[in-house]
């Protein structure tokens, strides 16, 4: 579908990509990966034009169309729903042409190319996509203009997935998503019908979506089969591979080197060698693996302080005398994991906002420890940053009385050391920006860290990096994020946002997922958010989960492999060749095939009666 070809990118001097090629298979699900920093958004744009290749060239089938999301946002007065439909502009043209066409012959023309492009069915289409991104009926049909940026995002995303192109592109998709959207969109991509190229540091999100990994590392393309943990694996046996011809050329090396230096004065042996210095000199180095010293992420332990931390009793707390949450009942220890969940707009960052006492209750009660230390990242602190300042400067700033040595300490745990501590906040990478924003709001060691969407300039290694070290961090974190893998390796308690209110959800991550997906009752969920079960109830509810998880795992297994069996006897290739083995292993697939559904089945049911 799409061929690079040695292409080669140079921008203000310098080269980002660098003679990469790969050949994308037909259809085929592609998560580009690589490094912040690395070249993927300046590869997407020369993908597309944007930009043009110094060298090499791209190909792609004669006609296809190949879709990317502008960095404008849309706007104006017409809806959401108007935009999406508009997107596809041949349904558009057609739909005009069959009000003001007069002639027959192509009357009839028009109106069976609109049959065949699903004309008709187009307005659903477009509400279905748009419901999944989080827009409901009314939200539909408001102005583009009534929008945030980031809402506008979404439509812009939703145009891209309704037009439906031959080469859909897109570039970290779910920054501007909450979860429930990053679920559905993960369902859409996974039915696509044609090629996408998918850029994402989200783990959970490649290993869901695509098929093959596309890494770019070094301004070079390597193309991987399966998911991201897939590609980890075989990553890591390539490294290992390399590491361990480094290690075998290095003894080469210094072997060549000491016959040199023991014999190139020797008459008898100076022509032997000079023959080894020229061999010594044409050896090209293996490159080293990269082992980023700028993955750091060090929070400083605050000291103890009695629990609680924070204790909401029946507050309320919204913007200008109008309340967005009620009912508040919270509790936060200085040992909490604490993970928001719900849809955007719900008030997750309104309860972030409260909780980091930048707004006050309007109803009830909310007491905190009076030496609580609280430190709250926010995309904002990011953008917000001086591009003209270095990150010196900006702590030096932040720690005003501090010693030297204290701010560049503080700088140093998160990768901020040497020329990296004066180098432009401008010339920096959003991930370096973002580690930048979350090391000033850590300077004073908070007792407490409200994380609002951390990870969205992160790449994997960087998130991998934030989440062992919030993890090492010895003080309270609520966080809010659309990266499931964020939540399930950082938070052991949720808590929804819904409904105007926050409550416990006594339940796992994929429960949660379960629930907006629709394949769980709402009545199941908020019998969650209630009484919670007996820790006995919650440990059995666990185990039967992991039997069915189980089961469904070796049900899907068997079954692939009996459909492959019953093509193997159709094939006509068979036909003739002793086929007993092949007919007695069927019947042992049968038997196993029923087993699992039966176990399956079993363990389901026995977990929704726990459930219920």
């Amino acid at each position: 579908m799409l061929n690079l070809n040695d292409v080669t990118v140079r921008l203000g001097g310098r080269t980002i990509i660098d003679g990469a090629s790969a050949r994308l298979p037909p259809k085929g699900r592609i998560g580009l990966i690589g490094r912040n920093g690395a070249g993927k958004t300046t590869l997407v744009r020369t993908i597309t034009g944007a930009i043009e290749a110094d060298a090499g060239s791209i190909d792609m089938p004669r006609g296809a169309r190949l879709g990317y999301i502008a960095q404008e946002a849309p706007a104006g007065d017409r809806t959401p729903f108007e935009t999406v439909l508009a997107a596809d502009t041949e349904r558009a043209a057609l739909m005009i042409e069959s009000e003001t066409c007069e002639d027959p012959d192509r009357l009839g023309d028009v109106y069976e190319r609109l049959i065949a492009i699903d004309a008709y069915t187009a307005p659903s289409r477009a509400a279905q996509i748009l419901v999944g991104l989080g827009f409901d009926e009314d939200m539909q049909q408001r102005p583009l203009d009534s929008f945030s940026g980031g809402w506008k995002m979404r439509v812009a995303l939703a145009s891209l997935l309704f037009s439906q192109p031959d080469l859909l592109l897109l570039d970290e998709p779910s920054n501007h998503l909450d979860l429930e959207a990053v679920m559905w969109l993960e369902d859409f991509l996974k039915s696509y019908p044609a090629t996408i190229l998918l850029v994402s540091h989200e783990r959970d999100f490649l290993n869901n979506v695509v098929d093959h990994i596309l890494h770019l590392g070094g301004g070079k393309l390597t193309l991987y089969p399966g998911g991201y943990d897939a590609f980890e694996r075989q990553r890591a046996e390539r490294q290992a591979q390399i590491a361990s011809a480094r290690a075998k050329q290095q003894a080469e090396r210094e072997k060549l080197q000491d016959y040199v230096a023991r014999n190139s004065a020797r008459a008898s042996t100076a022509k032997q060698a000079q023959a080894r210095a020229k061999m010594l000199a044409k050896m090209q180095p293996i490159a080293e693996l990269i082992d980023d010293p700028t993955l750091s992420f060090g929070f400083p332990d605050p000291e103890e302080l009695r629990p609680p931390l924070v204790t909401l009793d029946m507050a309320a707390v919204g913007y200008d005398a109008v309340p967005i949450l009620r009912r508040l009942n919270l509790r936060l220890d200085p040992d909490d994991r604490l993970a928001l969940l719900g849809r955007n707009g719900n008030g997750k960052t309104t309860l972030a906002r409260l909780l980091a006492a930048q707004l006050p209750t309007m109803e009830g009660g909310m007491s905190a420890s009076g030496k609580m230390r609280v430190g709250y990242f926010t995309q904002y602190q990011v953008e917000e940053l001086d591009r003209d300042e270095t990150p010196l400067q900006h702590m030096t700033i932040a720690m005003k009385g501090a010693s030297p040595g204290a701010v560049r300490a503080q700088l140093g745990r998160f990768g901020f050391a040497g020329q990296k501590a004066t180098t432009q906040v401008g010339k920096l990478s959003g991930g370096e920006r973002a580690r930048l924003a979350l090391a000033l709001i850590t300077r004073d060691a908070p007792h407490m860290l409200i994380l609002d969407e951390p990870t969205n300039h992160l790449d994997v290694d960087a998130r991998e990096a934030l989440i062992q070290a919030l993890n090492a961090y010895t003080g309270a974190v609520v966080i809010v994020s659309h990266d499931r893998h964020m939540i399930e390796m950082t938070a052991d308690r949720l808590v929804l946002v819904d409904n105007g209110t926050a409550r416990d959800f006594d339940g796992s991550v994929d429960d949660y997922i379960a629930m907006i997906l629709g394949k769980e009752s709402p009545a199941k969920a908020e019998a969650r958010g209630g009484e919670k079960k007996s820790g006995l109830d919650r440990d059995q509810l666990k185990a039967l989960r992991q039997r069915a998880k189980a089961a469904e795992s070796d049900l899907a297994r068997l079954s692939a492999e009996r459909e492959a069996l019953d093509r193997t006897l159709a094939d006509p290739a068979t036909a003739g060749a002793p086929v007993g083995d092949l007919m007695k292993r069927r019947a042992e697939l049968d038997l196993a095939v029923a087993a699992a559904e039966a176990a399956w089945l079993e363990a389901s049911e026995a977990a929704e009666a726990i459930a219920a």
